[in-house]
């Protein structure tokens, strides 16, 4: 069988979902040609071109780094229908609407090659009745490919075969969604909205059903439903207006229409409220208006009774945050179930109506209990799915509450709940999980591209959930770091450190761990890879175990502690074993300088790094500022100007604002990530990929770079071209006398301190200056008073 290859993707429509789809593939170095009707007037592609532009737009960003338009071309059908040919992968986006689809397809069909999948991203319509419009030749490379929005950073996709798909290419196409998209797959059966949308939209009708029943307003539902029961702060009518009231409408009618002998069929139905937004065109954030509204800085929200906005104050009574707050689910829900009070029945009731719509539907709507779970997380951001909510709170006592509800007439309908739920004591076990289809626990897929992943997500109750005390073999460990290994080849050359400070925070006892690691590898290993097992990778220096050694003045400890920071970057450097960054989620300030100084990165494409020390008052002295004069005098010296300072002036600005990258391409172009670094798209695969670098790089005979002779700085002259640019802010307004110490200290760390341009200094002497700098703003009462309001209250001061 030959390799599957797409080298280029077309998408049929620019509409929000189809513009987005395209600019992640774009994000993923697959180019694209974006698919629409030829406008009416203007240039031909004006629609697409509109779609493209707006993409620049949109926050978050759909695109990984600016630059990634250049790789979506602009089309149209009536002029370039006949490119369809160059494309490996189709992937039809246009409105919901299955005779549009239909009309589509067989226009299209005579140019899609014979050997490219031709896919549907439908959130609901039947993949069997829109592969009646393709050709019998096109059927068996024909599924459904349901991203969700926005595709960029939501991790599902629900993968959808017809009656004809062929079960190889269903396979192909798994993996690149996996690995090359860096998606989570869900394969779902043919039946309306599939898993997520059909158990997602019903959740949220029940919400809507019992807010109504219970006479709650929709801030007050919208404070219960959010992350203190584990959902998204968006919760529940919030997102709602961010899908658009108009999309979750029509995902409501698609199972009006094709579920009317679904025993919750009176459910589904659009309220009145919602309808009469949609017909007065608040249709949710897209149009500023829908169950909110943003007047100036004040949200309001719809009040049905006053049929007008209202300011938002929902508030969870403090009783039911009591109950919320008790870490024992099965407490927790007997408690709720048992309080009189209108939020505590309306979670309860919440909750039962999903348990029993699942434990109902489950054999109709999805092949096991852990791709309902799955596609609950990954598609509505749910920090648990139904079925290993409903396992944790007690799996016997919930199924007897629901039934004996559902006898007494209390639940949205009076279906019987299947016999299974009583004959099991879980859905979730060493197995697999439970299929109500086959009555067998399921395990997991055996697709190759799993393999890579080492540590699945996994859901409650399934086997092999990762503890990071008790993985692998613990080769040594301290208080605060764990070096360990995993019993496969790969695992006995490769050692892994994982941090167990809180937030993976750098303080002294993980600075002597990171040492103690590096030397046990080189004594014993080919490698060492630095990986944190949930994110962030670090959010930094531990500034709790800093603020008692400030507040007793004792600087001649903080440079001590500021020197070790140093020695433990220059360890990893000059490590005699290549020492692989592992990066998902934040690395942040001395978190960004361990990933700087390894020898190589490899990165989630969603991390977020930065140098941040501005933000308290101080300056990057972990090697920060260092490794940036040693980079860009490596730069200039391969230009004829020999200039730095074309580099410097935006690394400065990068330090001095505190920013942040905003995907791990990004961090490349903010020269925090090297073109050596490597990006990839799964947080899965993280593991598997560091470990596999580390021993091609040790493979190639590694030794680490030679420190340098001399490194030119630009010196005096560097720090006064920086600076002027710090006058004219200031001058601006826009920042404060202290911000200006601040970025001043930044400067003359990048440049080298006070001496004349073009002077050779050593690699010692950078981190002498920096450090020094640091000690100095650690001097100051403003920088001490950013410290402590940031720990006391999590955000940066402007003093």
């Amino acid at each position: 069988m030959s390799k599957f290859r797409i080298r280029k993707v077309a998408v049929l429509g620019a509409g929000v979902m189809g513009a987005q789809i395209a600019a992640h593939c774009a994000n993923a170095e697959v180019p694209v040609i974006l698919f629409d009707l030829p406008a009416k007037d203007g240039k031909p592609n004006g629609i697409v071109q509109k779609a493209i532009d707006g993409l620049k737009k949109l926050e978050p960003s759909p695109l990984a780094t600016s630059d990634r338009v250049q790789y979506i071309e602009a089309a149209n059908y009536d002029q370039h229908i006949a490119r369809l040919a160059e494309c490996d992968l189709i992937i039809e986006a246009i409105a919901e609407k299955m005779e549009w689809k239909l009309d589509l397809y067989k226009r299209v069909a005579p140019h899609v090659r014979a050997d490219a999948i031709f896919a549907t991203n439908t959130s609901g319509l039947s993949i069997n009745a829109l592969s009646e419009g393709c050709p019998d030749s096109l059927r068996p490379r024909f599924c459904g490919v349901h991203f969700f929005n926005p595709p960029r950073y939501m991790t599902l996709v629900e993968l959808i075969p017809c009656r004809g798909t062929d079960a190889t290419l269903l396979d192909q196409l798994e993996e690149f969604l996996t690995t090359t998209l860096g998606k989570g797959v869900v394969r779902a059966l043919d039946t309306p909205n599939f898993v997520a949308n059909r158990v997602g939209v019903f959740s949220m009708l029940a919400v809507m059903h019992h807010t109504e029943r219970l006479g709650l307003g929709f801030d007050e539902v919208d404070a219960l439903t959010g992350p203190l029961i584990g959902r998204p702060k968006s919760a529940t009518y919030r997102t709602a207006d961010v899908v658009g009231l108009d999309t979750l409408s029509h995902v409501i009618k698609t199972m009006t229409d094709n579920l009317r002998e679904d025993p919750w069929h009176k459910h589904y139905q659009a309220p009145a409220w919602l309808s009469a937004l949609i017909s007065k065109g608040a249709l949710g954030q897209k149009t500023k208006a829908g169950v909110y509204r943003k007047d100036g800085k004040q949200i309001k929200v719809i009040d049905l009774a006053k049929q007008d906005y209202r300011d938002s104050a929902g508030e969870v009574a403090p009783e039911i945050a009591a109950i919320l707050k008790n870490k024992n689910p099965a407490e927790r829900f007997a408690q709720l179930r048992a309080s009189t009070h209108p939020q505590a029945q309306f979670l309860w009731s919440i909750f039962r109506d999903v348990f029993h719509y699942v434990a109902f539907h489950l054999a109709h709507i999805a092949h096991n209990a852990r791709d309902v779970d799955l596609a609950m997380r990954w598609g509505f951001g749910w920090a648990q799915g139904p079925f290993e909510t409903w396992q944790a709170a007690g799996w016997k006592q919930i199924a007897e509450a629901v039934r004996d509800e559902i006898a007494a007439g209390k639940g949205m309908s009076d279906a019987t709940l299947p016999a299974w739920v009583f004959t099991h004591d879980r859905v979730h076990g060493e197995p697999g999980s439970f299929s109500a289809k086959s009555g067998l626990f399921e395990p997991r897929s055996t697709l190759p591209v799993y393999q890579r992943q080492l540590f699945p997500e996994r859901v409650f109750g399934e086997s092999g959930e990762f503890s990071l005390q008790h993985t692998g073999k613990t080769v040594w460990e301290n208080d605060e770091v764990r070096l360990w290994t995993l019993p496969d080849d790969d695992g006995k050359r490769v050692p892994v450190l994982s941090f167990k400070s809180q937030m993976c925070a750098v303080g002294p006892v993980v600075l002597d761990g990171i040492i103690e690691a590096v030397q046990r590898a080189e004594a014993d290993y080919d490698g060492l890879v630095i990986w944190q097992p949930k994110a962030p990778f670090s959010v930094g220096a531990n500034l709790k175990q800093i603020r008692p050694v400030l507040e007793a003045g004792d600087f001649v400890g903080l440079e001590k502690i500021v020197a070790r920071f140093q020695e433990m970057s220059q360890t990893i450097k000059y490590s005699q074993v290549p020492v692989i960054a592992a990066v998902n989620g934040m690395a942040l300030g001395g978190g960004c300088e361990i990933v700087m100084h390894s020898t190589r990165a490899v990165c989630a494409l969603e991390s977020y790094m930065g140098l941040v020390e501005a933000g308290v008052g101080l300056i990057p002295a972990g090697g920060g500022c260092k490794e940036f004069a040693i980079r860009t005098g490596a730069l200039a010296a391969q230009t004829a100007s020999n200039d730095a300072m074309i580099w410097l002036q935006n690394i400065f600005q990068t330090i001095a604002m505190a920013n942040v990258s905003k995907s791990a391409k990004q961090a490349k172009e903010l020269f925090l990530l090297r073109e050596s670094d490597t990006v990839i798209f799964n947080p899965q695969e993280l593991l598997y990929v560091a470990r596999k670098t580390a021993l091609g790089i040790a493979a190639a005979g590694y030794r680490p770079k030679l420190a340098p002779a001399g490194v030119p700085v630009t010196g005096r002259a560097g720090i006064a071209v920086l600076e002027m640019m710090l006058v004219n802010m200031h001058a601006g307004g826009m920042i404060s006398d202290h911000d200006y110490r601040v970025s001043k200290a930044a400067a003359t760390a990048l440049c080298g301190g006070e001496v004349d341009a073009g002077t050779l200094v050593s690699e010692k002497w950078l981190l002498d200056v920096e450090r020094a700098q640091f000690v100095d703003l650690l001097r100051t009462e403003e920088t001490k008073t950013r410290l402590i309001h940031m720990l006391e209250t999590g955000k940066p001061l402007r003093n």
